[in-house]
């Protein structure tokens, strides 16, 4: 039965009602607020809050993560037998461990590096300086215990049972890097205390121990004997730009142009736009899967890369023609949600929230440091946080995150990876792409535009004429 024109009214009324009342994380349809008109039968219901981001809540969603993560990472050392808190430190004990999270959120493991690192965005945007008190906690935390579990190490010989070992004993860039990485741009921006020491530790692993192919591309002795992952871009490359950026030093720039060329050469589909998750070197043939997280990694590490790199560099332009290449596959993927799916290319996989957010942030970023046209990407931007900030929830949670992945064979995999508000690689990246759209809401180049139910982002001085439409 076709509905009356005032059920249909009565329908878009009760849209409009949704997407104004409550919070974002409200079920939809949604109706665009910013259409004045309820008696309009041309405006859309979608499945996102699709409106003009307002900064102000952008700024809460951030801080709703930022108090989830404090709240959830405690900065102590226990008994693993009892529990009991241990507060005497002259002599270690074989059971002293750090307090596990309710999420089990380490807080030395890669992604809590992404985590520092939006932090740090955030409140460089915003100038809100209790973005990075977490950051400042957790340094200080390793600054004063490092020595202890080191002690401990040497008495007791607990290799990976020691809750220090990534730090004492770092054996793969997932180890060392990004949060490497973390710990020189805190220090850069003096958040808590000079880390100098365990900065050499780890920038000397990322610089000279993780394995590689013989062209010095990084690589892993995983799945297959030498084996590449698009998410090694990220877990070696910001840490060598950093590297280069505090030492000054140009060999730390040319091997993360390097690498992220040569990783490129052998893992980025110029067909499709996007990247493969990883390549095998005793099967260079294999059939190729492309995991949207490995693509946001690329992203991510090219657009950290490019932010550091002297744009003299002889690897600045060639760098920024691959990122510009990546983010124009990428935003061609995107779904009719904002978001994009597990199997980037692949429309029957879930949409998935860690790599959506790395996307948002990436374009949002490339838009605001002028690499990418506002024009043409502005509205992708806006509606890939669209999609994420429903994905927030009241507690500060980010759901529909793929848990930890390895590079596999088979589609079947992928396809099934559960999701979970425990899986940290949602919370960096989200807290990066928040942040990055608040830089863009605000940014002077250009206007947003409202027009015929949609946005357009127009260049300060430009000219559109919707004579017709008036």
């Amino acid at each position: 039965m076709t509905p009356t024109p005032s059920k249909l009214l009565a329908a878009l009324a009760c849209l409009t009602v949704l997407a104004v009342a409550g919070p974002a994380r409200a079920e939809g349809p949604y109706r665009n607020p910013d259409n004045k008109n309820a008696q309009d039968l041309g405006e859309g219901s979608y499945p996102i809050p699709y409106k003009k981001p307002d900064a102000a809540e952008i700024g809460a969603a951030l801080h709703r993560i930022r108090a989830y993560l404090d709240a959830a990472t405690p900065s102590r050392v226990v008994r693993k037998d009892n529990g009991a808190e241990i507060t005497d430190f002259s002599t270690p004990v074989a059971e002293a461990i750090v307090q596990a999270s309710d999420g089990d959120f380490g807080l030395q493991v890669y992604e809590m590096g992404v985590v520092h690192a939006g932090l740090m965005r955030a409140a460089e945007v915003t100038g809100e300086r209790r973005f990075t008190d977490m950051t400042a906690r957790h340094l200080a935390f390793f600054a004063d215990r490092l020595p202890y579990f080191r002690a401990q190490e040497r008495k007791f010989k607990l290799g990976r049972a020691n809750s220090f070992s990534r730090f004492i004993d770092p054996r793969s860039l997932d180890d060392a890097g990004a949060m490497c990485a973390a710990m020189m741009r805190a220090r850069a921006a003096g958040i808590g205390p000079d880390l100098s020491a365990q900065i050499a530790v780890c920038g000397q692993w990322v610089a000279a121990g993780q394995y590689g192919l013989a062209d010095g591309t990084m690589a892993r002795k995983r799945p297959q004997a030498s084996s590449l992952w698009a998410d090694d871009m990220y877990m070696g490359v910001p840490a060598l730009a950093e590297l280069g950026r505090m030492s000054g030093k140009s060999a730390y720039f040319d091997d993360a142009v390097k690498n992220v060329l040569q990783m490129s050469a052998y893992m980025f589909d110029k067909q499709k736009g996007i990247y493969t998750h990883g390549w095998n070197a005793n099967h260079p043939d294999a059939p190729r899967f492309y995991w949207a997280r490995a693509n946001g990694w690329a992203v991510l590490s090219m657009s950290d890369l490019l932010d550091v790199l002297p744009k003299t560099h002889p690897g600045y332009a060639p760098v920024l023609a691959q990122l510009r290449a990546t983010l124009r596959g990428v935003a061609e993927l995107q779904s009719g949600a904002g978001l994009w799916h597990q199997m980037v290319d692949r429309n029957d996989s879930y949409l998935e929230s860690s790599a959506s957010a790395m996307f948002t942030y990436g374009l949002a970023h490339a838009i605001n440091q002028g690499w990418i046209s506002p024009v043409t990407y502005g509205a992708i931007a806006q509606a890939g946080w669209a999609g994420l900030s429903a994905r927030i929830n009241a507690k500060g949670q980010v759901e529909g995150t793929c848990v930890g992945t390895t590079l596999a064979g088979d589609q079947t995999y992928y396809y099934h990876r559960p999701t979970s508000v425990h899986a940290l690689h949602g919370y960096g990246p989200t807290l990066l792409a928040g942040a990055e759209m608040i830089k863009l809401l605000k940014n002077p180049a250009f206007d947003i535009e409202y027009k015929v139910r949609t946005y357009h982002y127009v260049p300060k001085g430009g000219s559109t004429d919707y004579r017709e439409h008036h």
